[in-house]
């Protein structure tokens, strides 16, 4: 009896094609449980830090600018999404709303900032938050949950009635 017969099977059994896909099988199980790599992130190579994070929200359409800012003050914790990636609540340290403000050119080619006259500007603010809490530090930066925070660094604001998006312009860690 052949050993290979003219249909490629073993003993006229098993198929070469079966043999080979049940062995890519049994070494990607092996694989997994037996190999499974390192465990854990390089994020995880030292302990949390407390950091504050200061981010700023432009021209936020919102019909009542001064309830929202108050809602923050109230609350105090606000859940973030850091590049489309959950992290949790952070606790909201201050809110400080700024102004307003469009750029005047004056006669003799200056400019100054006024106050925004348009009737949209009412329903329009902008202000910084500053946020705290625990990060781990890496030697690329502060991280937490699973993302870097690093100036720039977009970040979501989500509560009971709000969703928004600002921008990190400061990270600073505590000692």
């Amino acid at each position: 009896m052949k050993i290979l017969d003219s249909q490629g099977r073993i003993f006229g059994k098993v198929s070469i094609l079966d043999l080979g896909a049940a062995l890519v099988i049994l070494l990607a199980i092996i694989g997994i449980f037996f190999f499974p790599g390192t465990s854990g992130s390089v994020a995880q190579v030292s302990g949390k830090k407390p950091i504050e994070v200061d981010i700023i929200v432009q021209g936020l359409r919102v019909s009542e600018p001064d309830a929202l800012m108050g809602k923050f003050r109230q609350e105090k914790k606000t859940n973030i999404i850091i590049r489309n990636q959950p992290y949790g609540q952070v606790e909201i340290k201050s809110v400080q709303p700024l102004p307003n403000v469009i750029a005047v050119p004056q006669p003799n080619g200056s400019i100054e900032t006024r106050p925004d006259p348009t009737p949209l500007s009412k329903y329009s603010t902008s202000m910084l938050l500053t946020m705290g809490g625990k990060a781990q530090i890496t030697e690329s930066g502060p991280v937490l949950g699973n993302n870097k925070i690093k100036i720039g660094t977009p970040i979501e604001l989500e509560g009971f009635n709000y969703n928004f998006n600002a921008s990190v312009v400061d990270v600073r860690i505590q000692e």
